[in-house]
C-alpha cells in the first residue's frame, strides 16, 4: 500500500534528533513531514517517574540489543538498551545533561567538518535548553528541553561530591560550563520532577500542526532510489507493507545502530558484505557500520553503612509522595553526580568520567539491590577501541550485529585508563566524606590490590554506559558517511541526523549532543532549500 500524501521530508526515528527536525522543520506552515517511529504511542507511567527508568529496560520501549561476545570482557556478551518510542533513548535514559568537553567538537572540525566546532555549536546547545538557573553565556532559558537542578539529591551523592573534593577533585556545579574538570552533582532532563524527553520537549507541543504527520508502530525497512537519489521508504505497520514518497529529503535518525541497518538493507554500505546477502548494491560506502564507539565503564560497588540509598525507593508511601508532591527519593535520576577527572596530570583534559550512584547498581539494573549500598562506575571517556555494526541477514526484522571490541586496543591504554579510573574511585571512597558510610567493597572487593587484578575486574564487570555513536560518521576521509552538512555522501536527497555522525564520542553522554545536531541540522535543511 502506498501512502498518497505528499511529503516534502520523511524523518526516520522519533529519537533525540528525530524530534528535533520535526519540531523545527514544521515551523514553516508551507513544509510537509512525515515522521515514522517504529515504538508504540502510548507510554507507560513509569516513563515519566525519574527514577523508574531501568524498569523500562526490556519492555516495549526498548530494542533490546546484544553485542556479540567480546574478547576484552572475557568473552562476554554486553546488554545494550535502545529507546524504541517517541523520545527514542531519552525515554528510558538516566536524564543526565551532559555535553561534554569543548575539544570534543574542536576535534570535528579538525577531522574535516567545518561548523563543528565548540563555539559555533554552543548556539545550538543553547537554543535548545530551557535551564532552571536561567540564562548565561552557556545555557539557555525558554527552549524546549527542561534542564534541571535535582530537586532531592541522596545524601550519599553531596558525601560523594565532599569526598571527591578532599580527595584533590575541584568542586565544579556546572560541567557543561566554562570548564568541565571537577565534582558536582547532575542537572537532569526532568521537568517539574518529570522526566522531559525529546518527545515532551519537541514533539508533543507541535502534534497538532497540520503539515506534521507521526506514524508509531511503523518499522523502516528500506530506502527507496530512483537511481542514486532517496524519493521514498518502505516500512511495516499493523502487519503490512506501506510505502511513502517525498520531494526533498529522508532524514535519517535511527541512532548508532539502527541508521547503519537501514543503509546496508538499502544497498548502501560496503558493497561485497551486501552482496553476499543478496541485496542490490545502490552504492559502495565501505564506512557504514564501522568506527562504532561507547563508554565502557569499570565498576565499585560498596555497601553502607547507613540505610539511605535508593534501596526500597518503590515503597508505597514514596509513590504517594511522589504523585502527591512530586517529592522523595524517585525524584532521582540514579546516577546524582559525576567527577571528571584527569588520570595523568599531563593531560589536557578530563579522560575518565566517574558515576556516583546512590544505590547498588546490580546486572545493568535489572536486579533489585537487598541492601543498602553505592556504585562508581569509571567511565572511560575516549576510547581507542573501534567496533562496528553489520547485518545478519537481508530480513529487515533481525536485530543488528553490533560487535562493540571493548578494550580491543592494540596498545591497551583503554584497559590501563579504567584501571587508574578505579583507583581514583577508590580514593574518593576513601576520603572522610564517603568513608564515613563505607561498609566494605563488593566489587572488585579488597583483595583486589594490583594492576593485573583491578584489570581482571573490568573485564569481568564492566559494562558500557549506553552511547553509540560513530557509525555513520562525518568527515572528508576514506571512511566518512556523511559529509559536514550530513549528506550521505555520493547520493542525493538523504541525510543522517543522529549519534551515528559523530566522528568521535564526546566526554559526555550523548543525548544533549544528539539534540544539538538535530537543532543544527534542522538549518542545515533549511539553508538548503533557499
Amino acid at each position: 500500500m502506498s501512502d498518497q500524501s505528499r511529503y516534502d521530508f520523511i524523518v526516520v526515528g522519533a529519537g533525540s534528533a528525530g524530534c528535533v527536525l520535526a519540531h523545527r522543520l514544521t515551523s514553516d506552515s508551507r513544509t510537509r513531514v512525515l515522521l515514522l517511529e517504529a515504538g508504540p504511542a502510548k507510554r507507560p507511567t513509569a516513563s515519566v517517574i525519574p527514577l523508574a527508568w531501568s524498569t523500562l529496560f526490556k519492555t516495549d520501549l526498548d530494542w533490546d540489543y546484544q553485542t556479540q561476545p567480546n574478547a576484552g570482557l572475557d568473552g562476554r556478551t554486553v546488554y545494550v538498551p535502545r529507546g524504541k518510542a517517541p523520545g527514542g533513548s531519552s525515554t528510558i535514559n538516566a536524564m543526565m545533561y551532559v555535553r561534554g568537553n569543548r575539544a570534543d567538537y574542536d576535534e570535528w572540525e579538525a577531522l574535516g567538518n567545518p561548523g563543528w566546532s565548540y563555539d559555533e555549536v554552543l548556539p545550538y546547545f543553547v537554543r535548545s535548553e530551557d535551564n532552571s538557573r536561567g540564562a548565561s553565556e552557556f545555557h539557555g532559558a525558554g527552549g524546549p528541553l527542561s534542564v534541571s537542578d535535582l530537586r532531592q539529591p541522596n545524601p550519599l551523592s553531596k558525601a560523594f561530591v565532599e569526598a571527591a573534593v578532599q580527595a584533590g577533585i575541584p568542586r565544579n556545579d556546572d560541567s557543561n560550563g566554562a570548564v568541565q574538570e571537577g565534582a558536582g552533582l547532575v542537572q537532569v532532563n526532568q521537568r517539574r520532577e518529570k522526566r522531559h524527553s525529546a518527545a515532551d520537549a519537541y514533539l508533543r507541543p507541535v502534534r497538532g500542526r497540520n503539515n506534521l504527520r507521526v506514524l508509531t508502530g511503523a518499522v523502516v525497512t528500506r530506502i527507496e532510489f530512483d537511481g542514486r537519489r532517496a524519493v521514498g521508504v518502505r516500512y511495516l505497520r499493523d502487519g503490512r507493507e506501506e510505502s511513502a514518497r517525498c520531494e526533498r529529503e529522508v532524514l535519517l535518525c535511527g541512532g548508532a545502530f539502527n541508521s547503519p541497518q537501514l543503509l546496508m538493507r538499502s544497498g548502501v554500505g560496503p558493497a561485497d558484505e551486501l552482496r553476499g546477502l543478496g541485496i542490490e548494491i545502490v552504492l559502495d560506502l565501505p564506512g557504514v557500520g564501522r568506527n562504532l564507539q561507547d563508554h565502557p565503564a569499570g565498576k565499585i560497588l560498596v555497601r553502607s553503612t547507613k540505610p539511605v540509598s535508593l534501596m526500597g525507593a518503590d515503597s508505597f508511601g514514596n509513590l504517594l509522595r511522589y504523585f502527591l508532591f512530586r517529592r522523595g527519593p524517585l525524584t532521582s535520576n540514579g546516577a546524582e553526580a559525576v567527577a571528571f577527572v584527569r588520570t595523568r596530570p599531563a593531560l589536557e583534559h578530563p579522560d575518565i568520567e566517574i558515576i556516583f550512584l546512590p544505590v547498588l547498581w546490580l546486572n545493568e539494573g535489572l536486579t533489585q539491590p537487598t541492601e543498602h549500598g553505592f556504585s562508581l562506575a569509571a567511565m572511560l571517556l575516549k576510547p581507542r577501541s573501534r567496533g562496528r555494526v553489520r547485518l545478519r541477514s537481508a530480513d529487515p526484522l533481525e536485530p543488528p550485529l553490533i560487535e562493540s571490541d571493548h578494550f580491543s586496543d592494540a596498545g591497551g591504554e583503554d584497559l590501563r585508563t579504567t584501571v587508574e579510573g578505579l583507583k581514583i574511585a577508590r580514593r574518593i571512597v576513601a576520603a572522610p566524606a564517603l568513608a564515613a558510610f563505607d561498609g566494605g567493597e563488593i566489587v572488585p572487593g579488597s583483595a583486589a590490590v594490583s594492576d593485573e587484578e583491578l584489570a581482571a575486574s573490568v573485564r569481568a564487570e564492566a559494562q558500557t554506559i549506553y552511547h553509540p555513536v560513530g557509525t555513520c560518521a562525518m568527515g572528508s576521509g576514506e571512511g566518512a558517511v556523511v559529509d559536514a552538512r550530513l549528506r550521505v555522501r555520493g547520493l542525493e536527497g538523504l541525510r543522517v541526523v543522529d549519534a551515528s555522525v559523530m566522528p568521535t564520542v564526546p566526554r559526555g553522554h550523548t543525548h544533549a549532543s544528539a539534540v544539538m545536531i538535530g537543532e543544527k541540522a534542522a538549518d542545515l535543511v533549511r539553508e538548503g532549500q533557499t
